[in-house]
């Protein structure tokens, strides 16, 4: 079962990226090392497999 779009919203939160607005069902997060990421669809919609990947990708380029 996919994860929700919540759960990556908190992964990015736990991560040290903060929620800097968005538009309709988009999210925009950054973090203080400059690294910016959209997450769209509502909360509790299933998170797609390229949200997915894009997620870990920011959350491992932070931790760098």
């Amino acid at each position: 079962m996919p994860p929700k779009v919540s759960e990556l919203a908190r992964a990015l939160a736990a991560a040290g990226f903060e929620e800097c607005g968005g538009k309709g069902s988009h999210r925009n997060f950054k973090h203080a090392k400059g690294i910016r990421i959209t997450l769209s669809g509502k909360p509790g919609s299933d998170a797609r497999p390229y949200q997915e990947k894009a997620v870990r990708q920011a959350i491992e380029q932070v931790s760098e």
